[in-house]
């Protein structure tokens, strides 16, 4: 049985890639590590829009936050990213970033480790994944394709 110590390690040996925060689990390795763990935060970073209209995780609300990285319409960066952040995390607290591909979760990871937060992990691939040859998404890597549980819009 793989235990949330296992994927941690696994996790932080990807820091070493020069990731300017604790380390980086794949989208199965999340979900492993959000079932062992009850005290592990999933942070969706993407929009309140992308949530509602694309799906989100299907995971317990109690280790689930939602902060927009940055808001819709417009893309603009939240300001108050951080104070929304405090709301839903402790900066002890494991904290998993997730967003559409793992870009926003990346930056988001980045500043949380900046402001204090000690156990600040991007989840890779995002939910949806990377674009396929045909422009589409969830067919290459992601929370999606990975057939982990979420509730579609």
């Amino acid at each position: 049985m793989t235990t949330a110590a296992d994927i941690l390690n696994t996790a932080r040996s990807r820091a070493n890639e020069g990731m300017p925060y604790a380390g980086a689990v794949t989208p199965e390795e999340a979900y492993a590590l959000l079932q062992v763990d009850a005290a592990v935060k999933l942070v969706d970073v993407r929009t309140n829009a992308e949530r509602d209209w694309v799906g989100r995780t299907d995971i317990a609300d109690t280790q689930h936050g939602a902060v927009q990285w940055a808001t819709y319409p417009g893309g603009v960066p939240n300001p108050d990213f951080l104070a929304q952040l405090a709301s839903c995390a402790g900066k002890d607290e494991v904290l998993l970033f997730l967003c559409r591909s793992g870009v926003r979760s990346r930056h988001a990871a980045k500043l949380a480790t900046e402001n204090g937060y000690t156990n600040c992990y991007d989840i890779l691939e995002g939910f949806e994944g990377d674009k396929d040859a045909d422009g589409h998404r969830k067919q290459v890597g992601g929370w999606c394709k990975a057939g982990l549980p979420w509730l579609g819009a």
